[in-house]
């Protein structure tokens, strides 16, 4: 057989010899992995299988694992340091519940690793130093094991970790002084550390749970006060006398100064007390002012935030922002309870008295009520909303559904934290987002000023953060964001987007006078415009499909775009890009792969803005087409397909994966 081209030829057979031998290198790799900890052959890995399909193998992509999960396996033997480091597409690797022994090898070789679950076995030797050089690890979970010496002080760079998780083991020395803002969940119970408990902003967050079974620890979360001891002398003997007369004469000098002292102290603390209750009169004074209009602080209409709060509007950057500290009127049902809602929620060190002794700064006002960023005396940062009625609905029905709501935890939610109730007053304490909302993100500070529209690359990944938070929603029985909007997205530690103020439509009274602003309104679907009708889930779908052509267009949505548009959506969005390309601030790429995957997007926008509900897709299936068309995106995007904007290479590169579900 001729060849016609010997140059294609030899490309070819170089490629599928290639191929096979980097998707190989993974194989060879875990098999060796098998050799040092399974040697009772439990993991069925054949060299001639699949991968991908291998018992544990979780995830794969392009032929590299990217998810390795082998727990509850009773597997023995030590880690093999090779084998790991081969492995550097992991993002994700547990180990948990087994019975492996030895020292943790050097993991320095996994650079895109995110999760590392090492719990349950039986490491030994001491803290894993080369795991503070993977600044992308978010979850570190090695409770329960026998490791033991310092924690290193480079454990602080991990300026992304979330979760750590060091319990039980035989770890020595003093706490690093954590300060991520990222850190939610801590727990190094159980160990031999000794010393003060750094008091950072971020640890003086948790309890006395994450602090416990430490005798020589001490701090004011286990509320045992370190004191410093002083150096006892040997008394020599000789000259006994002279020194017994001395003392006399000391103790007759000492103990007058020491009441005299005591009793300065003691008039000093009544009049720093009447001085506190005097100023908690005056400042309770003009908060009630505040509340009652003189001077809130937040423009009349609808207002959002601009400054990572959970707002009620879609309007960023124009709120007053006076500050304050809080002054709930408790009226005659007296003084309520701070309710934690979600599991570990309660190593949440902070209390309601912390609460309404924080300076308050408003950040928006809405339809549901009004939204505070609470700065704590500790210097913790919360988000705390304020119920417009306090009244509707009758109590059991909102503690009920309160409850399901704060039971919601997921990477793309902001977590609703705790909750308070008493007769005049009910309030919702969530996490701060300091990084602002999509609205910032799109529309610049001023909703007037800046706005743009987005590459379709951040378009794709901001898609898929808002998809899945939605479907994480819609997968509770009755449950719906009823919301929706771009300044209730709010951008995370790693700019993923984050759905807040979701479930809370119930908490407004529908005879209530306020009326949403226009933009607002034309978030909704049109059979829920009258505040009367329940929100669905397919009206949730029509919200989302408004927000992708926000994205799109960097428009916000101030009359109804089905009934200005129509059909001709797709038009206009093509229209408005070109503009801005024409302008010199290029959304999109020209090329055939931008314009097909612009295309995607715009085929579910225009699904999900259906006029007939039952048209519209569900969010599975709206989740299912942004993943596809991301994936092919991954597949053949290449450097010019990268525009930054206000969304960095680096952030819209960012991988995702599920936090704590592996």
């Amino acid at each position: 057989m001729e060849i016609k081209n010997p140059f294609l030829f030899f490309i070819f057979t170089i490629f599928s010899i290639v191929s096979p031998l980097v998707k190989s290198g993974d194989t060879e790799a875990l098999l060796a992995l098998k050799a040092t900890i399974d040697p009772s052959d439990i993991l069925d890995w054949k060299k001639e299988t699949d991968l991908c399909q291998w018992q544990g193998v979780k995830e794969c992509m392009k032929g590299r694992v990217t998810k390795l999960v082998i727990e509850n396996l009773n597997l023995s033997g030590t880690l093999d340091q090779n084998a790991l480091n081969q492995l550097d597409q992991l993002r994700v690797l547990s180990f948990k519940g087994n019975s492996i022994s030895g020292e943790i090898p050097d993991l320095n070789g996994l650079f895109n690793l995110k999760s590392l679950f090492l719990n349950s076995n039986n490491f030994s030797g001491e803290f894993p130093v080369t795991v503070t050089s993977l600044h992308r690890i978010k979850v570190l979970v090695l409770a329960g094991n026998k490791l033991s010496g310092d924690i290193p002080l480079s454990l602080t760079n991990l300026s992304r970790l979330y979760v750590l998780y060091l319990e039980d083991n035989q770890f020595t020395g003093e706490i690093p002084p954590l300060n991520q803002p990222s850190l939610r969940f801590l727990n190094v119970s159980n160990n031999q550390f000794s010393g003060q408990i750094t008091e950072t902003p971020v640890i003086s967050r948790f309890n006395e749970s994450s602090f416990a079974g430490n005798v020589n620890l001490c701090g004011a979360q286990l509320h045992n006060n370190c004191t410093s001891t002083s150096p006892s002398y040997p008394i020599i003997p000789e000259n006994v006398s002279h020194h017994h007369k001395r003392s006399k004469k000391l103790i007759i000098i000492i103990v007058p100064v020491v009441v005299g002292i005591l009793i300065l102290c003691i008039l000093a603390g009544i009049l720093i007390a009447c001085v506190r209750k005097r100023r908690r009169k005056t400042r309770d004074g003009k908060s009630k002012e505040v509340e009652d209009g003189g001077g809130g602080g937040a423009g009349g209409g609808e207002e959002g935030t601009s400054r990572g709060g959970n707002g009620d509007g879609g309007r960023d950057g124009n709120n007053g922002g006076k500050e304050g500290a809080f002054s709930w009127d408790q009226g005659s049902g007296g003084l309520g309870t701070l309710v934690f809602c979600g599991p570990g929620d309660q190593q949440m060190n902070y209390s309601l008295e912390d609460l309404l002794k924080a300076s308050a700064e408003t950040l928006g006002r809405g339809i549901i009520g009004s939204t505070y960023k609470a700065v704590m005396e500790s210097g913790y940062i919360v988000t705390v909303k304020r119920l417009r009625d306090s009244r509707f609905p009758r109590l059991e029905e909102f503690r009920r559904h309160v409850e399901i709501i704060g039971r919601l935890r997921h990477p793309n939610l902001v977590p609703l934290r705790a909750y308070f109730q008493a007769k005049e007053e009910r309030l919702l304490v969530y996490d701060y987002f300091p990084n602002g909302s999509l609205f910032s993100l799109v529309h610049g500070t001023r909703a007037n000023s800046g706005s743009k529209p987005l590459h379709w690359t951040s378009c794709l990944k901001i898609a898929e953060d808002v998809a899945t938070g939605l479907l994480h929603i819609h997968q509770n029985p009755g449950l719906t964001h009823g919301n929706l909007k771009s300044s209730n997205v709010l951008l995370g530690s790693d700019f993923e987007s984050c759905l807040t103020d979701y479930g809370l439509m119930p908490f407004r009274n529908p005879d209530s006078p306020e009326e949403s602003g226009a933009s607002s309104l034309f978030y909704r679907a049109p059979e829920c415009r009258d505040i009367r009708r329940p929100v669905t889930h397919q009206a949730d779908v029509y919200s989302f499909g408004v927000l992708l052509l926000e994205l799109l267009t960097g428009k916000t949505p101030f009359q109804d775009l089905v009934q200005e548009h129509g059909s001709d959506i797709p038009r206009w969005v093509r229209s408005v890009r070109e503009e801005e390309t024409e302008s010199g601030d290029e959304p999109a790429s020209s090329n055939e792969a931008s314009e097909e995957k612009l295309g995607a997007l715009l085929n579910v926008a225009m699904a999900c803005v259906s006029l007939v509900p039952e048209n519209r897709p569900t969010m599975k299936d709206v989740l299912r087409m942004i993943r596809d068309a991301r994936a092919e995106a991954q597949g053949s995007s290449n450097s010019s397909d990268h525009s930054p904007g206000r969304w960095s290479d680096t952030i819209q590169s960012l991988p995702r994966d599920d936090h704590l579900s592996i």
